[in-house]
């Protein structure tokens, strides 16, 4: 049995608040693999723009380029909440995933991208929020990568770094990269990274 978005049957909807990101209130119900329709459930949504996320790879150093910045989600359960983190930003209205990209990696890491190649699509917490992640890797020339970098009037304190890839792969399995985006890029290089090298071609 294989269930559609007509499954489920929304009752209400209402706001719970509104500001830099939203949540919203749901009653609802939906069918019941045993058949049937289930409780109404009373259920918190955190509503928040699609985000895109970008691992800048460079295939000629066989680096990526990472960047630290201070993340209040770490605040409470984390003794140092500067993540280690790739390239990302939300989608604002207008933009493709793509655009936003190439718009993040320049204001966040001072980067072209020379070629932009799509990982995946996920949802990174589809219990209580509706936000989906497009996450991609990225050719990049990382000589002359790093320093500080981000938006002042967006409070952005963005520290931009360029890292052996092997290195960078070594922090995600001692847990220093400890976030969804960057584990499943790096990881996914992990896989990829020779491929990539070997059709990257002459640098340019």
């Amino acid at each position: 049995m294989s269930f559609t978005r007509a499954d489920v049957d929304i009752i209400r909807r209402e706001p719970g608040f509104s500001g830099f990101y939203r949540l919203d209130i749901l009653t609802l119900r939906h069918r019941l693999f045993a058949g049937g329709w289930g409780p109404e459930l009373r259920r918190e949504l955190f509503v928040r723009p699609d985000a895109v996320c970008v691992l800048p790879y460079d295939p000629w150093q066989d680096t990526v380029v990472l960047q630290e910045q201070m993340r209040v989600g770490a605040v409470d359960k984390s003794n140092n909440p500067w993540m280690i983190e790739v390239v990302a930003g939300l989608i604002e209205p207008g933009e493709s995933p793509e655009q936003v990209a190439h718009r993040e990696a320049d204001e966040e890491a001072g980067l072209t991208l020379l070629e932009l190649i799509p990982i995946t699509r996920y949802f990174p917490s589809p219990g209580g929020s509706d936000e989906r992640v497009h996450l991609y890797c990225a050719l990049v020339d990382s000589r002359g990568a790093g320093g500080l970098h981000g938006l002042e009037h967006e409070g952005e304190d963005i520290r931009v770094s360029v890292w052996p890839r092997e290195q960078a792969l070594l922090a995600v399995e001692q847990g220093r990269i400890d976030n969804a985006a960057s584990i499943i890029a790096l990881q996914w290089l992990g896989l990829h990274g020779e491929r990539l090298r070997a059709g990257a071609g002459a640098q340019p």
